[in-house]
């Protein structure tokens, strides 16, 4: 009698939970999204760690032998270090230590109030970084935002970075075509057309996970907004700066990218006479997310070369 007793008592524990765990999962979805991702990614090998850079913690994920050349990886406005999740086996298995970082505000790293959120001031940080972490020289490469932001690295610091790598890159002096309060979606339906803007064809959320995914939007906004501020203002643009890099480029360019379209890619490639220009079809502003089959081996490609 005890033992079925005992069995009783488990069960309705067991269901107790699930219902939990249910009742949490729809009303906070992205908190166990986020937290199943960073268990997959320690136990694929990847290492989650900070680092201080001046009065700011940096996190970062690092993967691939300690000992293999590195290349570090910056990711765009509102994104994290798992922006390069996809783009990442292809170096690892290539032989990279692969660093991912979250830049200030973003991911798992600190998000100060006092920080500008400038383009330029997190270049400082990724500058920082590759001195912190007790790095040497880098293959250096960014999306968007971050794209922007390490153009100004290797403005300021070429001895750091041997190869540089853009990716839908920011950074000319060209103001957006589009509705950037997008970017701090209020509604499902402004969620909706920033999908659309990011990718063609995107994937119809779940309501309630596109009500959890608008409320963070909303707690974090402050930081898009300032960011964004710093950017449409047209400092640090870095038309003037392209010309100068005497690094090899590899600029990647996702064909129906609508937020960074086709051209400003060519533009690029045209003001960097040493750059090679990938243009990937049938992916968006994205591509390295949505199409590292096809960017994978690109980059490995361009990393690799003597």
């Amino acid at each position: 009698m005890k033992l079925i007793q005992g069995l009783k008592w488990v069960v309705g524990a067991v269901l107790g939970l699930a219902v939990v765990a249910g009742i949490g999962f729809w009303v906070r979805p992205l908190w166990f999204l986020n937290h199943a991702t960073y268990l997959h990614e320690g136990r694929t090998g990847a290492e989650s760690r900070s680092v201080q850079v001046g009065p700011y913690r940096v996190h970062y994920l690092a993967e691939g032998k300690a000992e293999g050349p590195t290349v570090v990886l910056v990711h765009g406005l509102g994104g994290s270090a798992e922006e390069w999740s996809n783009e990442a086996p292809y170096l690892v298995n290539a032989g990279f230590r692969v660093y991912m970082l979250d830049l200030p505000g973003y991911g798992r790293s600190e998000k100060p109030a006092d920080f500008s959120y400038s383009v330029r001031d997190e270049a400082s940080v990724v500058a920082g970084f590759i001195d912190a972490a007790g790095l040497k020289q880098v293959d250096l490469g960014g999306s968007s935002m971050g794209g922007w932001i390490v153009q100004l690295v290797a403005e300021k610091h070429p001895r750091k970075v041997r190869r540089l790598m853009l990716f839908d890159s920011a950074g000319l002096a060209e103001p957006p075509d589009w509705n950037t309060n997008l970017f701090t979606p209020r509604t499902a339906g402004e969620l909706d057309q920033l999908e659309a803007l990011l990718m063609p064809h995107p994937p119809t959320l779940p309501g309630f996970v596109a009500r959890d995914v608008v409320r963070e939007s909303n707690q974090r906004a402050w930081i898009i907004r300032r960011a964004l501020a710093t950017m449409l203002s047209g400092q640090d643009t870095t038309d003037s700066v392209l010309p100068g890099l005497k690094m090899p480029v590899l600029i990647v360019w996702g064909a129906e990218d609508r937020i960074m379209p086709l051209r400003l890619g060519e533009t690029m490639h045209s003001m960097v006479p040493q750059s090679e220009f990938e243009v990937i079809q049938g992916c968006g502003h994205l591509a390295q997310m949505q199409c590292a089959g096809q960017v994978g081996p690109k980059v490995v490609e361009f990393l690799t070369r003597p």
